[in-house]
C-alpha cells in the first residue's frame, strides 16, 4: 500500500517514539507538583518549549503546548480577538481569506456570530495566493487580527508571508500565520508572523500535541480554564510526553528540510507531468511554482473525485480529496470554489500529498492514477 495522504497525518517517527517512552512510564511526573517527580517533568516540559521556540524563531515563553492545531488556531483567533473585546470593549475586526482550513474559519465565525466581530474574508487569484495590497486595503482601525495559513492544505499553494506580515507590521496588527502544512517544508523563523501554529502528527510525532507561538506582548484570553498552566493561557496537564515528541520531530524536519524539499519537489514534478500529459482533462490546482514541495492536487473534469479514490485505492495508492477535517462532506471544496472552479469540477478533486522522506518511482504512480481516471471514465 503506497499512502500518499501524508498532509491528513503521518506515523510517528522511530526516533520521535524513542524519546517519548521514558515519559510514558518511569517518568510520570505532573510538572505542576512540587516534589522531584514532578520536578523532573516540568524541566523536561521546559527544555521542549526551548527546542521548539528555537526552531520557530520564538522565545521559549511565547510557545503553548496544545492538543493540536486546531486548538492552536481557535486560541490565536479567539484568545486575541476576546482580549481586545475586553480591553477596548467593542468586538472588533478580523482578516482571514477564503481558502483556509475549517478550524480558522470556524473560529472568524463564531466570533461573528455570537460576539459580533467584524470579519472580512479574502478573495484570491486562480492560483490561491492572496495579495499584500488586498491585505492593506482590508485592514482597518480596529483590526484586532490578521490570520492566514502560510501554504494550504488542500491545493499547497505558499503565500508570500513575508509580504503579508510587512503589511500588517506597518499598520500594528498581529498577523497569526497557520505554519502546519509549512512544518518541514518551509523555514518557520523570520517570517515575520507575530503567532505560528503548528501540529506534530504532520511531521513525524504523535497525534494530539501542536503548539501555538504567541509573542508575549499581545494579549491572550484564555479558551480552557483551570489551573493555569501555560502561564495562565492555557489549563491543564501539559501532555509532557507529547511535547517531548514535537521538540524531537520539530528539529528532526528542520534539520533535514533543505534535502527533503528539493528530492520531494523533484519527485512531485515528475509525478505531475506525467499526470498532465496522460489524462487530457486533468489540471493542477494551485500555484505551479509557489507551492508545497510534497502536495500535488488535481481536478478530473467528468469524473467523481471519490470515485477516483475508490481505483486509486484498489490499486494500492491511498490519497484523499482534500481536507481530512471536512471528511463525509458532500460539499465542492471552498478552496477550489474560491479559485473560480466550477463546483462540478470541484468535486472530482483529488489530491496526492508525498512525506518527508517518500522515495516512489514517479513513472507506476502517474499511470496508476491514469488508470483509475480511465477506468471511472469508462462506466
Amino acid at each position: 500500500m503506497l499512502y500518499l495522504d501524508h498532509a491528513a497525518t503521518g506515523p510517528v517517527r522511530p526516533e520521535v517514539r524513542d524519546a517519548m517512552l521514558p515519559f510514558l512510564g518511569e517518568r510520570y511526573g505532573n510538572p505542576s507538583s512540587h516534589h522531584t517527580v514532578g520536578e523532573d517533568a516540568a524541566a523536561v516540559l521546559a527544555d521542549a518549549r526551548r527546542r521548539v521556540a528555537t526552531v520557530l524563531g520564538m522565545r521559549p515563553g511565547d510557545v503553548i503546548f496544545t492538543s493540536g492545531a486546531t486548538e492552536a488556531n481557535n486560541l490565536a483567533i479567539k484568545g486575541v480577538v476576546l482580549a481586545g473585546l475586553l480591553r477596548h470593549g467593542h468586538p472588533g475586526h478580523v482578516v482571514t481569506s477564503a481558502v483556509e482550513h475549517e478550524s480558522i474559519l470556524a473560529s472568524v465565525d463564531y466570533l461573528e456570530r455570537v460576539h459580533g466581530t467584524a470579519v472580512t474574508r479574502l478573495p484570491v487569484d486562480a492560483d490561491g495566493l492572496v495579495s499584500p495590497e488586498v491585505l492593506a486595503d482590508a485592514l482597518r482601525d480596529d483590526t484586532a487580527l490578521v490570520s492566514l495559513g502560510y501554504a494550504n492544505n488542500e491545493i499547497g499553494t505558499v503565500q508570500d508571508a513575508a509580504g503579508l506580515a510587512a503589511v500588517t507590521a506597518n499598520a500594528h496588527v498581529p498577523f497569526h500565520l497557520d505554519a502546519v502544512q509549512a512544518a518541514g517544508w518551509l523555514p518557520l523563523a523570520g517570517t515575520g508572523a507575530d503567532a505560528l501554529s503548528i501540529a506534530g502528527h504532520k511531521i513525524g510525532a504523535p497525534q494530539g500535541i501542536g503548539a501555538l507561538a504567541i509573542r508575549g506582548r499581545i494579549p491572550l484570553e484564555p479558551l480552557l480554564h483551570g489551573g493555569g498552566q501555560e502561564r495562565d493561557r492555557r489549563s491543564g496537564t501539559q501532555n509532557v510526553a507529547g511535547a517531548v515528541g514535537l521538540a524531537v520531530a520539530l528539529e528532526l524536519a528542520e534539520r533535514e528540510r533543505g534535502t527533503s524539499s528539493e528530492r520531494v519537489s523533484a519527485l512531485r514534478q515528475a509525478v505531475t507531468e506525467r499526470v498532465l500529459a496522460l489524462v487530457p482533462e486533468a489540471r493542477l490546482t494551485g500555484h505551479p511554482s509557489r507551492r508545497l514541495p510534497g502536495t500535488a492536487s488535481f481536478t478530473f473534469a467528468g469524473v467523481s473525485g471519490e470515485a477516483v479514490l475508490l481505483e486509486l485505492e484498489r490499486r494500492g495508492v491511498v490519497s484523499s480529496s482534500g481536507s481530512a477535517c471536512a471528511a463525509g462532506s458532500d460539499e465542492p471544496s471552498h478552496v477550489l470554489l474560491a479559485l473560480g472552479v466550477a463546483p462540478e469540477v470541484a468535486q472530482a478533486s483529488v489530491r496526492f500529498s508525498f512525506g518527508h522522506r517518500a522515495e516512489i518511482d514517479p513513472g507506476p504512480l502517474a499511470d496508476a492514477i491514469a488508470a483509475s481516471v480511465a477506468a471511472v471514465r469508462s462506466r
